[in-house]
């Protein structure tokens, strides 16, 4: 019913698995043997589906209500996404001209899905690619001695929620009162504090580095060079000339509250941009990732793109 090879001819990781007859829906042939797919994935860290019968949303669901235990709702939120059912979103919906660097998804956060799964319905005529990199590589390019520094200090993210500017709050937590925001991150130990004018502040310090549940590989894991001030590139110093320093609408420091020197952003974006591996999405894709163990990007793109994504199986559960 189908046949898996390497994606990329010199890597031995991520594997291709084609479909061999035609119109074949994917969430039937993952349903006959749900324990074994979850295998590969372990295995290779990341599955490209190709050439069975997904062209809708609907089709994407089927496959990620098969392939999950449990689906994340994305709450405290820091990219834009449109939600199309319980289990599906849009990907991020930033600009085409702009690039979405690599990450692991949530790992700002204390909690994060182990699983991610993008669909491509609609591939862009020129760039849009997914990059992928493996975390092996990441925290190898890294080294020991930066990786001792975030194990040991983490990473405390600070946001203001300005109008009209990134994220409101009213986005990031998903309600419009007050009290559940508060609510929300009491909850999750997220230190809040309403400023004048009514601009939210929120700070939490999280993991710089985590462990695999199940491989024990410990992995770069955080998006400090995400959210801080310096990922604007030559719109940071604007940026903190019309907010000041201290009401930026996202950065990220050490956990001590130490600033994360240019160098040592450098060395973390360099080691994700020399790690990535890039294919060609096709209308009817599918992309599963272990997202411990692969980051994931966007390139810029021309035309229509249409790329969905699910946020499976939360951990810690």
């Amino acid at each position: 019913m189908y046949v898996s090879e390497r994606l990329f001819e010199d890597h031995d990781g991520p594997m291709l698995i084609r479909s061999l007859k035609e119109r074949l829906p994917l969430s039937e042939s993952v349903a006959t043997d749900p324990a074994g797919f979850r295998q590969k994935l372990l295995e290779h860290g990341a599955l490209l589906f190709r050439g069975f019968n997904v062209g809708s949303v609907d089709d994407f669901d089927d496959f990620v209500a098969v392939a999950s235990d449990q689906c994340l709702k994305y709450m405290y939120r820091s990219t834009p996404r449109t939600g199309m059912s319980e289990r599906v979103f849009t990907a991020t919906s930033y600009p085409k001209a702009l690039e979405i660097p690599l990450h692991n998804e949530n790992s700002y956060q204390r909690s994060w899905p182990l699983a991610l799964a993008f669909c491509c319905t609609v591939a862009a005529t020129e760039g849009g690619e997914t990059p992928i990199a493996p975390m092996d590589w990441v925290t190898e390019r890294i080294g020991d001695k930066l990786m001792d520094k975030f194990e040991q200090r983490g990473v405390e993210y600070i946001r203001h929620y300005h109008k009209n500017v990134d994220l409101s709050w009213q986005s990031v937590f998903q309600t419009d009162n007050r009290e559940d925001v508060e609510n929300y991150c009491a909850s999750h130990d997220i230190r809040y504090s309403w400023l004048d004018g009514g601009l939210l502040r929120t700070t939490q310090v999280c993991h710089g580095v985590a462990c695999h549940p199940v491989t024990q590989r410990k992995v770069f894991f955080n998006q400090a060079h995400l959210f801080h001030v310096s990922s604007l590139g030559e719109s940071a110093a604007a940026m903190i000339d019309m907010f000041g320093a201290d009401r930026l609408p996202r950065h990220a420091r050490y956990g001590d509250q130490s600033e994360i020197s240019a160098d040592d952003l450098q060395t973390v974006r360099q080691a994700f941009k020399s790690s990535q591996l890039i294919f060609r999405w096709r209308p009817g894709d599918v992309l599963l990732l272990d997202n411990m163990q692969y980051a994931h990007g966007r390139r810029p793109f021309k035309g229509e793109r249409a790329v969905y994504a699910a946020l499976m199986n939360p951990f810690p559960a």
